[in-house]
């Protein structure tokens, strides 16, 4: 009898996790286990790590919302709240959904906004990537410094257009590639100084290089540009912040 070839098993697609690669599958898991253990101290160690920016590109990212009243915005990846948080002072009557597949994180926003008694906000730990919600129910869709750590980015945006309406807006805050002259200072900052910041005050110095290798395995801001057009925005824009540390792009539908 004529012995059967053995069939290939396809092998598991790859992606990255900060310089390594791990199987897709894998990724959503080891991205929870790095915000579980750094979510107690997060908007602690942005701030310091930050020297309080992050705050300002959040400030201006509000600023470009277009906003009026009994608007509904989904805040995607939204983990402390900073974002719903802002949006929901400035928004009369409006309805916001906060979001992030981490459970942690996303308690710690629930809980800052009850604390702020802001009225509105609703709670949802999902996969951006398979978004639990109808289609065109949102005015406005946010993500801010979440986008890099997703699997598929650009399933992630075709989820967030399904659920926006027509003339809806998209805002997108990442970390981006930094100008040239920048970069030496910038590296060095971010692979010496902040992981040993970061181990010194939580312990955890590996989750903080992870954090800054992610950035620099993100698309830059052109790339990220088409990948966002090409998820069925219009009108993509981008513009730099602090010498492009970070990058706000902005579509419609």
């Amino acid at each position: 009898m004529k012995k059967k070839d053995k069939v290939a098993q396809p092998k598991e697609a790859l992606t990255d996790f900060g310089f390594y690669l791990i199987p897709e599958g894998d990724k959503d898991g080891a991205v929870k286990e790095v915000f579980d253990e750094v979510a107690a101290k997060y908007d602690r160690m942005n701030d310091l790590l930050s020297f309080g920016l992050h705050r300002a590109w959040k400030r201006h990212t509000r600023k470009k919302v277009e906003v009026k009243d009994n608007m509904v915005v989904l805040d995607v990846a939204g983990g402390t709240g900073d974002m719903t948080i802002g949006l929901a002072r400035n928004i009369k009557n409006g309805e916001f959904v906060l979001t992030d597949i981490n459970a942690k994180m996303l308690a710690i926003g629930r809980h800052r906004i009850e604390r702020q008694n802001l009225k509105g906000v609703c709670y949802s730990v999902c996969n951006a990537e398979c978004l639990p919600f109808k289609d065109e129910s949102f005015d406005v869709v946010t993500v801010t410094f979440g986008l890099r750590n997703m699997t598929h980015k650009d399933l992630a945006l075709k989820e967030m257009f399904r659920v926006c309406k027509k003339g809806g807006q998209l805002l997108v805050l990442e970390f981006s590639k930094v100008a040239k002259w920048l970069a030496p200072l910038y590296d060095f900052y971010s692979f010496q100084i902040m992981p040993r910041v970061a181990g010194d005050l939580v312990g955890q110095p590996e989750n903080y290089r992870y954090l800054v290798e992610s950035i620099r395995m993100h698309p830059d801001q052109k790339t990220l540009a088409k990948i966002i057009e090409n998820a069925g925005w219009h009108n993509v824009s981008w513009e730099n912040l602090t010498f492009g540390i970070t990058a706000l792009h902005i579509g419609h539908k």
